[in-house]
């Protein structure tokens, strides 16, 4: 087995290798890192290769097997590390220079549990510039590229974790995900990722933009090139030990994927949430999926749940309330990415300059960034507390909608397009509406890899606002490039998420348009 096969195994095989004896977790480790050194010049995934400590990590992982200590299934396998997230004596930037010297003091308390289980951390990835964009890149170690297209972001704000991930340089890693940011990279890169029920698992020790804002919270979660792999690693993590440190996690046990049966299952589905159309790619992708689970025995029908577009209005609002000063005051003295010079400036528009604003777009037809500017704007502590009712009230209703129209899990985009190429997310923020909706009502959503973008599918009829625009732009140049499809569940039913995820992928498992990892970078 080359080294290439051997970083392009399942992280179960890999475990399942190191149990017989065949490999090694030094010479696993080893693989990975020699995998970083040829890719990711190309890539630009990693910001920390932790080299000299994964190798006596790993190395210890192997005395320890020798000795019949095995700390858990995943024991020796190594794993990469969004830079959000707290390692003790490194420091969690989140691209913005003023932070590169404030080390943490201690593990987050997921990465300490990885730890404990044995998994072995051998280098942080990239994000966007205070996460949050849907592109990877920031003034202090530069852009992520697409292993599928170079010319493509990897998605954000995990994208160093997808891009790592999709090109072999880690087969298992930890993202945080607050507006798609876990299911976007794993759409765009062709990889599996979940973003957990809210607080399943600990938050402690992750690093976001706007401390404080608590209508919608930042989820951390698993991501892997297989969903097998994502739900051993969701598994590995025990909540009980984790709730030791972090009161807010349920310690519940996680309940065995193998023993639900995916058909007696409800599966409603929709291929466009009503804000920028789907890409045909996408939509076909949905589909796919929502046959396989039918051929599989599941229950599948068409749903669309209600209100979309006060959800989404719900989730801008609540993401801008403070006029963004929390996540620009940051920035004070370095160098600020565009996209967010234009969410500052437009979150602090005047009442009267705003409204003139989006009555002038609305006359022009545009009427979604009308709608953007209405949405995104500083509000006092009435009107703050008027969105948290709305939205708490808002969660109970998509649980009573789901529970009374029978529907247990369902398929939708992560996103309407597939990869944009460099540059073409600002002002795109809208195509990411449907994973952002989950976020909003905390539900468990998780992205499995069900297609290829074909020949066909790379055009969209004309017309239409800027928005309209930019998506055909977007498909125009997304010819080859992975598609994902986004699953989701009632809350504490991550179980049932990754079940269907599995169910998904290996009923497609000899689809030749489902999409393979890249053995090469181009």
């Amino acid at each position: 087995m080359t080294a290439t096969d051997l970083t392009h195994l399942r992280a179960i095989d890999m475990a399942r290798l190191l149990g017989t004896g065949e490999i090694s977790s030094e010479e696993l480790v080893r693989a990975h890192l020699d995998r970083v050194d040829a890719v990711d010049g190309h890539v630009g995934a990693m910001v920390e290769v932790l080299r000299t400590e994964a190798l006596a990590a790993g190395r210890r992982a192997d005395e320890e097997r020798r000795r019949g200590e095995v700390r858990g299934p995943l024991h020796g396998v190594p794993l990469t590390i969004k830079e959000s997230l707290d390692m003790a004596g490194h420091a969690s930037t989140l691209g913005v220079a003023a932070r590169r010297t404030r080390t943490s003091a201690a593990d987050a308390v997921i990465v300490r549990e990885a730890r404990r289980v044995g998994l072995v951390p051998i280098g942080r990835t990239n994000v966007p510039q205070l996460l949050l964009s849907h592109e990877t890149s920031n003034p202090v170690f530069g852009r992520t590229n697409n292993p599928f297209s170079l010319a493509h972001a990897p998605g954000g704000s995990s994208g160093g974790e997808g891009a790592a991930i999709a090109s072999g340089q880690s087969p298992l890693g930890f993202g945080t995900d607050i507006g798609g940011s876990i299911r976007v990279p794993a759409h765009f890169c062709g990889i599996a990722g979940l973003k957990p029920t809210l607080d399943r698992w600990s938050n402690v020790g992750s690093n976001g933009a706007q401390p404080g804002q608590e209508i919608v919270r930042s989820q951390s979660g698993p991501m892997a090139r297989s969903a097998r792999d994502v739900a051993a690693l969701f598994a590995a993590l025990d909540p009980v030990v984790m709730g030791e440190s972090d009161p807010l996690v349920t310690p519940a046990p996680v309940r065995d994927v193998a023993a639900i049966d995916v058909r007696s299952l409800r599966v409603g589905y929709f291929v466009d949430d009503g804000q920028v159309a789907s890409s045909t790619a996408v939509r076909r992708a949905v589909r796919t999926a929502a046959d396989a689970l039918e051929r599989h025995g599941a229950s599948v029908r068409p749903f669309l749940p209600p209100a979309i577009p006060d959800a989404v209005a719900m989730y801008f609002g609540a993401m801008s309330s403070d006029g963004a000063r929390t996540a620009t005051s940051t920035l004070e003295g370095d160098a600020m990415d565009p996209a967010l010079d234009r969410f500052r400036k437009l979150a602090r528009l005047g009442n009267s300059a705003r409204r003139a604003l989006s009555a002038g777009m609305r006359l022009t037809g545009e009427r979604r960034a009308a709608d953007l500017v209405d949405w995104v704007r500083e509000r006092d502590v009435t009107a703050y507390w008027d969105l948290t009712r709305r939205v708490r009230a808002f969660r109970l209703r998509w649980m009573s909608v789901l529970r009374d129209e029978r529907i247990d899990v369902l398929l939708c985009p992560a996103h309407a397009t597939p990869a944009v190429p460099h540059g073409l997310s600002r002002d795109f923020v809208l195509a990411g509406s449907s994973s952002m909706l989950w976020n909003l009502v905390q539900f468990p959503a998780g992205v499995v890899p069900v297609a290829s973008v074909q020949a066909t599918e790379v055009l969209r009829s004309g017309g239409g606002d800027r928005l309209d625009a930019r998506a055909a732009a977007v498909d125009a140049k997304s010819l080859g490039l992975p598609v994902g499809v986004q699953v989701v569940g009632l809350p504490f039913r991550d179980e049932q998420v990754l079940a269907v995820m599995i169910a998904i992928e290996e009923g497609l498992a000899s689809d030749p348009q489902r999409p393979r990892t890249p053995r090469s970078v181009p």
